[in-house]
């Protein structure tokens, strides 16, 4: 454990969690996951599970955690697809048309903020909204491609270019897959997810929090802990994930305190807390 900046784990009384790389590692459970969310709600201390991940429906998040021995509510769970959806109904009314390049998650999620989810190119949509797809074709970019040629807006879940699996491994993310359907259109894309403020202020507001009483408790760099400095958060990192010690020079992006993982963070809140 390394404190680098001023933090006092006792001021805390939120906390935004990414999910991959910090609870888990693909089906594998990190250590102390049990213990970290038992001292969680023995201290009243409340969490927004937030993850960039865009493929899966809160219903599957929860069935996992269930499966790890951890029981929590919907209300709970915040990924980018969910933030997607709010973002674009700040835009667009009821009804209006979108292409989805992405999975259930993200498909559950704008179908029922209200979005009208087409097939394919075949009539002009509003928005093209992509994320992470493991089982994405040649055809669905290409359909993608056409609407933003076409004069559609491109709106991307977030901009990890990988997403860690077991092993210490990493697989491509929804990132590559934006840089994909950028390189083919030439336009950038507006995204949503971690970094940007807009999901640390949705997870706030759902816990009714305030940026001097919450942490963001990330993995990785230029997504969980530059967004939480983004949003005005203390900022722990753990090494379970997708960044080590030396990407913090690397990225020049630097977090208040380093912890092993989520065992040792909760060992030494629990001592701060006696």
């Amino acid at each position: 454990m390394k404190i680098l900046n001023q933090i006092n784990l006792n001021d805390i009384q939120a906390l935004v969690i990414d999910m991959d790389g910090v609870l888990w590692r693909g089906d594998t459970p990190l250590p102390g996951l049990i213990e970290f969310f038992d001292f969680l709600q023995n201290h009243a201390i409340d969490f927004v599970l937030a993850t960039n991940n865009a493929s899966k429906t809160p219903a599957q998040f929860l069935e996992k955690l269930a499966r790890f021995g951890v029981r929590v509510g919907s209300e709970h769970i915040l990924t980018s697809s969910l933030a997607t959806a709010a973002y674009l109904q700040q835009d667009y009314k009821d009804g209006a048309k979108v292409y989805v390049v992405g999975q259930a998650g993200l498909r559950q999620a704008l179908t029922q903020a209200g979005f009208m989810v087409l097939p394919d190119s075949s009539q002009p949509v509003d928005v093209v909204v992509a994320g992470i797809d493991f089982e994405l074709t040649y055809e669905t970019v290409q359909h993608a491609a056409l609407l933003i040629q076409d004069g559609a807006r491109f709106i991307g879940t977030n901009g990890d270019l990988t997403f860690p699996i077991e092993g210490g491994r990493s697989v491509p993310g929804a990132g590559s897959i934006l840089a994909f359907i950028q390189a083919a259109t030439g336009v950038k894309p507006l995204t949503i997810g971690k970094p940007e403020r807009f999901m640390f202020d949705l997870a706030m507001q759902k816990m009714n929090s305030t940026p001097e009483h919450t942490a963001t408790l990330g993995d990785r760099l230029e997504t969980d802990i530059l967004g939480g400095q983004r949003a005005g958060l203390k900022t722990i990192m753990v090494l379970t994930g997708v960044d080590n010690e030396d990407a913090i020079i690397q990225k020049g992006v630097v977090p208040d305190a380093i912890f092993d993982g989520i065992d040792e963070l909760t060992q030494h809140w629990s001592e701060l807390a006696r």
